[in-house]
């Protein structure tokens, strides 16, 4: 019997590129009626066979997967796993041609060029029709289990960087009610650095973000403690504290027992996503259509978001996981004070689409509900708004998100940047998020200013028209001699590469864009 071995999703050798909420990152297709993602989980689960092998698992050769390299029979091998894509080809939002280049070959890394927080192990479950009998790399990563770890010693990490001595390390001592662990980064931490904290039933996994690298301590620990972690960080010396109350006042002989990937220290991208379970405290309308959902996480869990990053929240429809992507905001334009690291509540604003798939699943959700929702994910850095002066943003739709707390960020926290100009792309005046709070803050602070660009005004309506093109951007940009500035964009796909393009004819470096694409 072929033994399908258990995977982690997202496989630790895939490569992170997601767009903003609710977009994909690559062009989509116009799909035929009755081709939608619910059409296809319908299909799926018709009880048709899929794969054209009436059930039955098989072992495929290399020679056998090439052979399977056409339209109407496509197979393709994604981390070891060979699936028969054929039935799939009209539901595909990407298209046939962009399928047909894994067409009898190993398209996992194509797969992760835009596709790695699609669950493809449920979406494609039906079209299963074995595993390589040689598993190319990128699946051994993925499938084998490190060796089980027997002791608090630091075990070898799976990719280890250069320098061994530059690892953190982390240490621990106790007084009769709390425990302490220490993480000595060996670095300094950016204020934007990250420390996410997770305890349920004993079990801590505490993960901290640096740069592109990712430090793990997993443990179950020695004996009972409440469920609340206080969390304290000095960045300028790379220190990190998290302390922990004790049920018993007994003084414990070791911090626990390791668990997977304890005390490693890898590139983030090769994590896998790791999921907590939120409760929906409350939602907010924002207009006819677009709404801010409350998330609140477990006592156990202490996690920041940090500014231009985004989560995934995963939910179960019709017995197949799906996943998408969402930037948080804070919970108004700018906020009173600043939130703390250890704020224990996520505001995601979220567009409903009656048609869509996920989004009506979330607008069905009630008041104490819940849902899965990932660690904080992507690339953008603020690293290049330390040195510039004047802020530009390009949003369109709910691209906005993200620019929410650059904004706030930028007008706030920011002794650096003089001027924040946002340019804002809707189709009608009613679509408009937030413009209370975008007007006000242009009215009462001289470094922010707003403009809003409906693609169909009403007839009363006197702000800019049309679309995106040079001449709008022309007007918008400007650059005093001398001075840095830095452009980021967001919205559907068609819109970002459209902006990015004209921008970079305007001689903007890639070094001064950021396209919240990945």
């Amino acid at each position: 019997m072929l033994n399908i071995p258990t995977q982690s999703f997202p496989a630790p050798s895939s490569q992170q590129r997601v767009a903003p909420a609710g977009q994909s990152g690559r062009n989509k297709v116009a799909l035929k009626p009755g081709h939608s993602l619910m059409d296809w989980i319908r299909f799926s689960k018709s009880g048709k066979d899929l794969t054209g092998l009436r059930g039955r698992l098989i072992d495929v050769t290399q020679e056998e997967l090439q052979k399977h390299n056409r339209r109407d029979d496509c197979w393709t091998c994604i981390r070891g796993m060979v699936y028969n894509v054929t039935p799939y080809m009209d539901y595909h939002p990407g298209g046939e041609e962009e399928l047909m280049k894994a067409a009898g070959i190993d398209g996992t890394d194509l797969f992760d060029q835009v596709h790695r927080w699609v669950n493809y192990e449920s979406m494609l479950k039906e079209c299963l029709v074995g595993r390589m009998a040689v598993k190319p790399t990128t699946a051994v990563k993925a499938i084998i289990p490190p060796p089980p770890l027997t002791s608090l010693a630091p075990p070898v990490s799976v990719a280890p960087p250069p320098d061994k001595d530059s690892r953190p390390r982390y240490d621990w001592f106790q007084t009769d009610v709390t425990v302490h662990l220490v993480v000595y980064a060996k670095r300094k931490i950016p204020s934007s650095g990250c420390t996410i904290v997770d305890l349920e039933a004993g079990i801590l996994r505490l993960e901290v973000l640096l740069g592109k690298m990712s430090y793990m301590i997993h443990l179950r620990l020695a004996d009972e403690v409440e469920e609340s972690v206080a969390v304290h960080t000095a960045f300028s010396v790379g220190k990190i504290q998290v302390t922990i109350r004790k049920q018993d006042k007994r003084k414990w002989t070791s911090l626990g027992q390791p668990l997977e990937f304890h005390n490693t220290f890898l590139r983030k991208k090769d994590r896998a996503l790791y999921y907590r379970d939120c409760v929906l405290v409350s939602k907010t309308e924002v207009n006819h259509n677009t709404y801010v959902f409350r998330l609140q996480f477990p006592r156990g869990t202490v996690r920041h978001v940090p500014v231009g990053k985004h989560v995934y929240l995963k939910t179960l429809i019709q017995d197949t996981e799906v996943v998408r992507p969402y930037t948080p905001v804070d919970e108004s334009l700018v906020a009173a004070s600043q939130h703390s690291s250890q704020e224990s509540d996520l505001y995601l604003m979220i567009k409903v689409y009656p048609d869509g798939v996920f989004t009506p699943h979330l607008n069905n959700l009630r008041i104490g509900d819940q849902i899965s929702v990932s660690g904080p994910e992507g690339t953008f850095s603020l690293r290049p708004l330390r040195e510039i002066a004047y802020l530009y943003l390009l949003a369109a739709g709910t691209g906005f998100t993200p620019m929410a707390r650059l904004i706030r960020l930028a007008v706030q926290d920011s002794d650096t940047i003089r001027k924040t100009k946002l340019l804002f792309f809707n189709r009608r005046e009613e679509d408009i998020v937030w413009r209370c709070q975008l007007d006000e803050l242009a009215a009462n602070n001289e470094r922010f200013q707003v403009e809003h660009v409906l693609s169909e005004p009403c007839e009363s309506w006197t702000g800019r028209k049309g679309r995106v093109d040079e001449s709008m951007l022309k007007d918008f940009l400007n650059r005093p001699d001398g001075s840095k500035c830095y452009m980021c964009v967001c919205g559907p796909t068609a819109f970002t590469e459209l902006t990015i393009g004209l921008l970079k004819q305007q001689g903007f470096s890639e070094e001064e864009l950021h396209a919240f694409q990945g």
